[in-house]
């Protein structure tokens, strides 16, 4: 359902739990019924509590793109709360996280990133990063197939069990700072990253003064070498950290890095 926002989604019961939402005494379905709290989550999810699944997939998020910290906690509230519906324990619950586009101001990184750390609080999660595919003037991404493909490595390998699917783009594990110089390593990235030979162009390096400046990078057997002519003593790094930007970092299983930050 085009541009409705997770609360849509939400019982009443639930959405309660959280201060910021408005919850109107009596649902007006025919105002704006794809914005209304609740109204999705009555008319299509409850009606198919009982039936049987093997999981869910989840691409939403772009109409919540200007509150990302009451997105991370919304999307942990929905998805423990179908689990509870259904009863069925932390059944898989695997989503899309929304591709760069030019929001006009907005950066919506922080919306990425609000939806990177649900997936490392959620249980039995999947998250897929579409860094690489975004159109500056269009918010659905074109390369459809691309979104599907990378849903479909994450069931095959944490659902199904098929071995030798990766199923996630490179996630950062660590970061080490050595005079001017940045290291660092990746989980999800066992057979090396690779910028496909071209000029990794997306990073940036702060000093105490919280000014980001373009960093020099490096693929090694390791990870990524980080520094900057412009940043004597590094403190922070980001990785595409802007409203678009085309994603030039992944692993040797072609799947892209999403965009992170470390201050």
């Amino acid at each position: 359902w085009g541009g409705s926002k997770i609360e849509a989604w939400m019982s009443a019961d639930v959405l309660r739990n959280y201060n910021w939402v408005e919850i109107p005494k009596k649902l007006e379905e025919k105002k704006r019924p794809n914005r209304t709290p609740t109204l999705l989550y009555n008319a299509m999810i409850h009606p198919m509590i009982g039936y049987g699944i093997r999981g869910i997939i989840w691409y939403q998020g772009e109409s919540n793109k200007n509150k990302p910290e009451q997105y991370e906690e919304l999307m942990q509230g929905l998805v423990e709360s179908w689990r509870s519906d259904w009863g069925m324990g932390d059944f898989p619950f695997y989503y899309v996280q929304i591709a760069p586009f030019g929001y006009n101001g907005l950066n919506s990184a922080f919306f990425r990133e609000a939806q990177l750390k649900a997936a490392d609080k959620i249980p039995n999660s999947g998250l897929v990063s579409l860094l690489d595919i975004g159109d500056e003037k269009g918010i659905h991404p074109a390369q459809k197939k691309e979104v599907g493909e990378r849903l479909g490595f994450i069931a095959l390998s944490k659902t199904y069990g098929k071995e030798g699917i990766a199923w996630s783009g490179p996630m950062l594990k660590d970061f080490r700072i050595a005079g001017r110089k940045v290291y660092l390593t990746f989980d999800h990235a066992e057979k090396g990253l690779t910028s496909y030979g071209k000029d990794l162009t997306n990073f940036t390096i702060a000093g105490n003064d919280r000014k980001f400046y373009p960093a020099q990078a490096k693929i090694t057997k390791e990870g990524i070498t980080l520094e900057s002519d412009e940043v004597d003593n590094p403190v922070a790094v980001r990785y595409g950290f802007q409203d678009f930007v085309i994603g030039d970092l992944f692993n040797t299983a072609g799947l892209p890095a999403s965009s992170f930050r470390t201050d």
